[in-house]
């Protein structure tokens, strides 16, 4: 049980700003990180539609209203998914060797196309959410779950572009079998939820996440040779928004 608390607090204390008691970063302390990393999206997904329901009752300005549903993730986290795609767009938009682009992953300076990415992603995003109703609410919190069991996955099952940092020492410290089948319930769980709340609104959203995740998968080991926490930032980004853009075309459909 040791172990799986001082994995859980690890978790928490990397990718959010969820205050936890301090664990040392050991091998052994980290093998079930990616166990837990899902349940800082059932925190976001919480937020999420608690302000989703009730402040859409509270304030009369729908774009304020969806300025703070774009914000949520950002403060529980902390942003440290959006420096992952922000980097993966200065390394996929260099046309460098795969190296170089490797180097830049780890580059700590924002270039012109992080910049125009942050832009454009901000906008699509805001646009999504203005049109978002209480109907797609619910799957799109549960696409905070999503998203990360499917990044969890990646760590644990696809090949490691490179031996050093944060999703290598995850990858090597961590029981593997346990996490990919983790990852998998986790997964199963929100895509069943998901189609039992709407199967239209619901398949959209699985759909669209399962092309995002089939492009990040063959990106990464087309473009590096495999998947760094960079990546993964990357993937959890894009496949929220997937899902959310997925969800207001469900909403569309449904409409019809």
């Amino acid at each position: 049980m040791g172990r799986l608390w001082n994995s859980f607090k690890i978790a928490f204390s990397m990718y959010s700003k969820i205050p936890v008691p301090k664990s040392e970063w050991t091998k052994e302390n980290m093998r079930y990180v990616m166990c837990f990393f899902p349940l800082i999206g059932v925190i976001i997904g919480g937020l999420s539609w608690m302000w989703g329901f009730w402040g859409i009752q509270l304030v009369n300005s729908r774009t304020f209203y969806a300025v703070i549903l774009l914000l949520i993730p950002v403060i529980v986290t902390g942003g440290i998914h959006l420096d992952g795609l922000l980097d993966t767009s200065d390394a996929l938009h260099s046309y460098q060797p795969r190296e170089r682009k490797l180097e830049i992953l780890k580059d700590s300076h924002a270039g012109a196309f992080a910049i125009l990415t942050a832009i454009v992603y901000f906008l699509a995003y805001l646009g999504v959410y203005h049109e978002l109703t209480l109907a797609g609410l619910p799957v799109v919190c549960l696409g905070f779950v999503l998203s990360r069991a499917l990044a969890g996955f990646s760590i644990a099952a696809f090949p490691m572009a490179k031996n050093t940092g944060l999703a290598a020492t995850f990858s090597d410290g961590a029981q593997k079998t346990c996490v990919k089948v983790v990852s998998v319930v986790y997964a199963a769980a929100c895509t069943a939820l998901m189609l039992w709340y709407n199967p239209v609104i619901g398949g959209c959203a699985v759909l669209g996440a399962a092309l995002e995740y089939l492009y990040y998968y063959k990106m990464s080991m087309k473009e590096f040779g495999g998947i760094t926490g960079d990546l993964a930032g990357f993937h959890t980004q894009m496949c929220e928004l997937v899902i959310a853009f997925s969800c207001v075309v469900g909403e569309m459909i449904t409409r019809m």
